[in-house]
Formats: structure tokens, sequence, C-alpha cells
């Protein structure tokens, strides 16, 4: 008995001493153990020092060199696994790091905005599609490339001293001025929002490695790269446009985000599709129509905006009906154009030969036979962004010749107390100047530059 009584016993003190490991072993919920702030070197290496060592192939350094950095990953939400992603400055980076190693819920020991010094003798520097990475290294077909420092050596290479907190500030930027130096370095896009198809989709695919889609009102796209063993993993994207933090990588198609969580995410604003920026107005009109009969290289076509502000001309259109047609025969895209308050807007189909009679500019350049190269006996429509005709010049469908709406060789001049656009022609609103036209109008040809007042309605 007394056999089975000290055996019970020794069984008992061992699940009693399982027991108690198990209650001591760490998870991603604890905080981190107190760091050894003893013998803590003192770094001799800059980062971008280190990376310049590496030559064409992965290389071993054997040098006791110290190199620090600040930690910008972090695995606490999963969305990172066996990397460490470092960079040389807490604010404006010049560069970043990627370090590969064994070690689950690193964040444990190696904390988000910490100081890292890397005792680099015995590791290995590789890199690949523009990232240096270090760690251990294996074998591949008779080349070397870096792979995952095992736990028991991460410790061993990796420090962050007491009192390392910085507070890191994620480097400003564009999609469009994304660039290698900046892979694993903390970077800020603002005005970006997931494309519509995957809004509302989650983050990631359960246990599969996700790619969602980060566009901006300019239709500059990059990828989200999304773990589907993070913790957001089945969390919906979100609807709205704004600011997004991550970590850049990059893989054989280009440049990746990764998030730390969800929080990396703030879309507050109106998504790209919801804001308006195209504007109608019935305080834009046709001002002057010039056809000297000098000179076929000066005609023009003059707006002018009543409106007190300045306003954009996207979506707006000039249309011109040639001779007694019914159908549109050319026209101008104005979008991209602003057209100032209490100001003119001066369409010209030569704009060299323009500066040379007139001696400034045109607003706009257009090519020849379109709606500002008339001569004369056509009809013309300004149209706003939504399909309204918002003024109009002459009489759709008849032809100009010795109408009230001629101005073949000379001109048509608005009335300077024409403040409204008017979808109907008006004689009465227009002094017009030609060869031939109707009663009413004033059959005497004029010359350019001396008889045209372009921008000064």
């Amino acid at each position: 008995m007394g056999y089975y009584k000290d055996k019970c016993s020794g069984v008992c003190i061992l699940l009693l001493g399982l027991i108690v490991l198990s209650a001591c072993v760490k998870n991603k919920n604890f905080n981190a153990p107190a760091p050894d702030c003893y013998s803590v070197p003192s770094p001799n290496m800059s980062l971008n020092e280190l990376k310049a060592l590496y030559v064409d192939k992965t290389v071993q350094i054997q040098e006791d060199w110290i190199v620090e950095g600040c930690i910008v990953s972090s695995d606490r939400s999963g969305n990172f696994f066996g990397v460490i992603y470092i960079q040389d400055s807490p604010t404006n980076p010049t560069g970043g790091l990627q370090l590969e190693i064994d070690l689950r819920d690193a964040h444990l020991f190696y904390e988000m905005g910490s100081r890292i010094l890397i005792k680099t003798k015995g590791l290995y520097l590789g890199k690949r599609i523009g990232m240096y990475t270090m760690g251990s290294a294996f074998n591949v077909f008779g080349n070397l490339s870096v792979g995952r420092l095992p736990a028991p050596n991460v410790k061993k290479h990796f420090v962050t001293p007491c009192n390392s907190g910085v507070v890191l500030e994620p480097l400003p930027t564009t999609l469009a001025n994304l660039n290698d130096s900046m892979l694993g370095t903390l970077v800020r896009l603002e005005a970006v929002e997931l494309v519509s198809d995957e809004v509302g989709l989650p983050y990631a695919l359960k246990k599969e490695e996700t790619i969602r889609t980060l566009v901006n009102c300019n239709g500059e796209e990059l990828r989200l790269l999304n773990s589907g063993y993070s913790d957001f993993q089945g969390t919906p994207l979100p609807q709205g446009n704004g600011t997004i933090t991550g970590v850049l990588v990059k893989d054989g198609k280009g440049y990746q985000l990764v998030v730390r969580d969800t929080t990396d995410l703030q879309f507050t604003e109106i998504r790209c599709e919801d804001v308006v920026d195209e504007f109608t107005s019935t305080k834009i009109f046709i001002s002057e129509l010039a056809d000297p009969d000098n000179n076929t290289a000066a005609r023009f076509v003059e707006l002018y905006s009543a409106e007190d502000e300045p306003l954009s001309l996207k979506g707006w259109t000039l249309r011109r009906y040639t001779n007694s047609n019914t159908d549109v025969s050319s026209t101008i895209d104005l979008s991209g154009n602003v057209i100032e308050g209490q100001s003119t807007f001066v369409i010209s189909p030569n704009a060299n030969s323009f500066e040379t009679v007139y001696g400034f500019a045109p607003d706009l350049g257009v090519s020849i036979n379109g709606p500002a190269d008339s001569n004369g006996d056509d009809n013309l429509e300004l149209v706003d962004p939504f399909g309204a005709i918002i003024d109009v010049f002459g009489v759709v469908g008849e032809d100009g010749s010795g109408t009230n709406h001629e101005f073949e060789d000379g001109k048509a001049l608005r009335h300077n107390d024409i403040k409204q656009a008017n979808p109907v022609f008006t004689f009465s609103e227009w002094t017009i100047y030609n060869d031939s036209g109707d009663e009413g109008t004033i059959n005497s040809p004029l010359n350019a530059p001396e008889d045209f007042t372009p921008g000064e309605h």
C-alpha cells in the first residue's frame, strides 16, 4: 500500500506542477515581461549602413555590429506572423527592415513603438523583391535565403532596452508616391477607401491570406493584405473614405499594405462617388462669338460667369449644330477647367494664332472644326453636367445664313446687362455683326484684333 501511496503522491505533485506551469504560460493578452536592463550595448552602425552590406546575394554578418531601430509592427491581433518590422527613426524614416523570427506572441517581448537593438554577428542579411530581411538562413538549390531565426536565438540577437518607448509618426504619403525606400516602414494614406464590391466583406477569408483593394478618388489602387488567422478576420470592411495606416510590403505583383488592427482604418468621410464635384448654374452663358473677316484663325467663343465664386466646369460641354443640322456636329468637353466668378473663359481653335493676334493666350485651346471654329452660320448650346441645356445661340435646325443669328465675318456680342443664361435664343439679348444678316443685325464685317474684345465682357 505504501508503494501506491508514494506513487500517487508523486503523480499528484507532478500534476500540481503542470497546473502551476500552465498558469504561467504567456499569451497575447498578458503584459510583456520586464526587460533585462543590464549590459545593453550601444549602437555602432545605422540601419542603412547595415543594408549596404548586402550585395547581390545573402550574406552572413561576421562582425559585432549593433544596429538600432524602432518596432512598427505587432502580432497582437494576428495579422503579422513570424516577422517584426523595424524602421530607422520614429519619424520621417529613411528605410525599414524585416526581421524573420520563429517566435509566437512576439509582441510580449518586442512591443510596437519600442526601440530595438540588433546584435548582428551570426545573422544573415538578404533582400527579396526590394525588401531587406534578416534572420537565419536556409538553402534553396545551393542558394542561401533568409529564414526565421529559431526562438532560442531571438533574444540573443534582438534586445529592447528599458524605457525604450518612442512615439511613432506614420510617414504621410500618397498612392502615386509609394517607393521601395518605404518598404518595412509605417506609412499613412489619406482619402482612400475600399472598392465598392468589397465593402461589407470580411477582412479575410477564414484561414486564408486574403487581398482586398484600396482605391483613391483618382482611381489609383493599393492591395490590402489580411490574414485569415487574425482576430479581426471576420470583421466587415468599413464603408466610407478616410485614413489608413500600415506597414508597406511588396510581392511580385507590387506594393501591399498590412494593418496592425482595425483601428488603423479611420474611414469617417464620404466615399468618392458620393462627393459632389459637378455643379450647374444658370449664370454661365455664351457672351461673344467671333468670326473675323480678315483672319479665320482668330475665331473664338467666350463664356461668362455672373456667379460670385469660381465654378468647376467638370461635365460641362459646348456643342455645335453645323448649318441646319439637328444632330450634334461636334462637342467640346470643358471638364478639368474652372471659370472664375464675374469672369470670362475664352476658347480658341487656334491657340497660337489667337495669342499672336490678341496678345494673350486663351483659357482653353481646342482643335479646329469644332464649336469654337464656326464660320458664322452655325448654332451652339452650352450644356451642364446633368444634360440640361443652359444657354443657346441660334436656332437648331435653321441655317444661320441671312437670319438674325448669322455672325459670318463678324461677331455676336451678348449685352452687358444680361446676367442670366437663356435656353431659348432671344435676339434682343445680342448685338450681331455680319456680312449679310437679316434686319436688325449690323451688316458690317469686322477685323481682328481691333473689332473684338475677348476676355472683356
